[in-house]
């Protein structure tokens, strides 16, 4: 694990208790002061991979290797994943509503987290949950730290969400779908927040099937498909020419921002098999235009080209 590695996934496999597997293989790596894109469509997996990195699957057995800061994090004791979570690393969840407990004030919960990980008395935490709000943009921020959930648009609970999950400056932030369901305003806002975050040095992992807020936000990218990583490189060489026909159809399906409009936007035929259903070849065969008969044996991730690496069998030496 290089110096500046902060996170380091090695053939990370997740499965069912009953021995289905949910993801083969993956391998990903978070540096210091990059954001890492995670892509893919429902169900491909991503949101598997950003809470195994968390240990919040406790019922699936996962093998292979999940190393943060060197550390391993596979067989923790929970007293050791509770010290490390918010303070080493911390999630952004997909639906604030749902993440947050409705009984208790946004602020409550805020403060709790920093008194958990840090010697301070409950005025100085409440006075840093005050700051964190109106510096993640809450209107009345020392308000709404009163207020509960429900109380809150889904804009705020976001951006409260956030707070929280900056609130003891966390070397690993994990952001799952962040943008789902804001106006487009609060969206540049989120992002904006997440550049800067990624260049004060920490890390960022970003979970979106979003291929255009990728390239707004990450310096690398990683593909996911059916549970396995099928293309990772450098954001701008992927957007550039992407190698996967799953890539390339991921781009084509991007409205065009110039020339004329298209009648219908391209799409992928079919959808992703579920995980009982994989195919024993290459996961995206059913759906690729590319398909030939060697496309029956599973691709392992070539590099092509340096920086790049790709599983499919149009780039076998």
């Amino acid at each position: 694990m290089g110096a500046d590695a902060l996170l380091k996934l090695h053939h990370l496999h997740l499965e069912l208790p009953k021995g289905t597997a949910l993801l083969e293989d993956v391998s990903l790596t978070v540096r210091r002061g990059d954001a890492l894109g995670v892509v893919g469509e429902s169900g491909s997996g991503k949101s598997l991979t950003a809470m195994s990195v968390m240990g919040l699957l406790p019922g699936l057995k996962a093998s292979g290797s999940i190393r943060f800061e060197g550390r391993e994090l596979l067989g923790m004791k929970d007293r050791e994943w509770r010290r490390l979570r918010g303070a080493g690393m911390a999630m952004i969840f997909q639906d604030p509503m749902t993440a947050f407990l409705p009984v208790r004030s946004i602020g409550a919960q805020i403060d709790e987290q920093i008194r958990l990980h840090e010697p301070v008395s409950r005025r100085e935490a409440r006075a840093r949950t005050v700051r964190l709000l109106g510096r993640m943009g809450v209107p009345d921020p020392e308000a709404a730290a009163n207020r509960y959930p429900h109380q809150l648009s889904g804009g705020l609970r976001q951006r409260a969400m956030i707070a929280m999950a900056l609130s003891c400056d966390p070397a690993l932030l994990i952001a799952d779908e962040p943008t789902t369901a804001l106006d487009v305003t609060v969206q540049a806002q989120i992002l904006t927040l997440l550049c800067e975050i990624r260049d004060s040095g920490a890390g960022v992992m970003l979970i979106t099937h979003d291929m255009g807020v990728v390239a707004q936000t990450c310096t690398h990218v990683a593909v996911v498909y059916s549970g396995l990583v099928v293309e990772q490189g450098p954001v701008a060489a992927v957007m550039a020419r992407p190698l996967h026909p799953y890539t390339q159809a991921l781009l084509e399906a991007i409205p065009p921002l110039d020339g004329p409009r298209p009648d219908a936007l391209p799409t992928i035929p079919g959808r992703p098999s579920a995980p009982e259903a994989r195919p024993e070849g290459c996961v995206f065969a059913p759906r690729c235009r590319f398909v030939r008969p060697d496309c029956g044996v599973r691709p392992a991730l070539r590099e092509p080209e340096e920086g790049r690496r790709v599983a499919c069998v149009l780039y076998d030496a």
